[in-house]
């Protein structure tokens, strides 16, 4: 979102991973497909993508798999390596989508998208 949905910004990325690091938090997990390392096209702008290697050679940034078959790109579903990973670690979501599905696909998943969903939103860089 701190793109304005007009373009992906690495940028909010780092400035989201920051705000939660100033303030203590240090085991800090980020997810990005790995089609977002790739070179960006026209209609799939993205900004300083050398924030995404700086993050992930800090071990904050992981990049979910993805490939091509038949020519088209076939991507895993990252929400449930989200959920996932922030369960079995007691932490919180960072996200504004509200995972319905993955509530339905696991009761233990259900209560916890409920009380660790933390929504944000970006007003310029803050």
């Amino acid at each position: 979102s701190h793109g304005n949905k007009e373009v992906f910004s690495c940028r909010g990325i780092l400035l989201a991973v920051q705000w939660f690091w100033d303030r203590g938090h240090k085991d800090i997990t980020v997810f990005v497909p790995s089609w977002r390392k790739e070179q960006p096209r026209p209609d799939v702008l993205i900004t300083d993508q050398y924030i995404l290697r700086d993050l992930e050679k800090k071990k904050i940034l992981v990049f979910t798999p993805s490939r091509r078959v038949g020519g088209k790109r076939v991507v895993c579903y990252d929400d449930r390596f989200i959920v996932k990973l922030a369960h079995e670690s007691d932490g919180i979501v960072v996200s504004n989508d509200t995972y319905r599905d993955l509530q339905n696909e696991r009761p233990e998943w259900k209560k916890f998208i409920e009380e660790r969903l933390l929504m944000y939103s970006f007003v310029n860089d803050k």
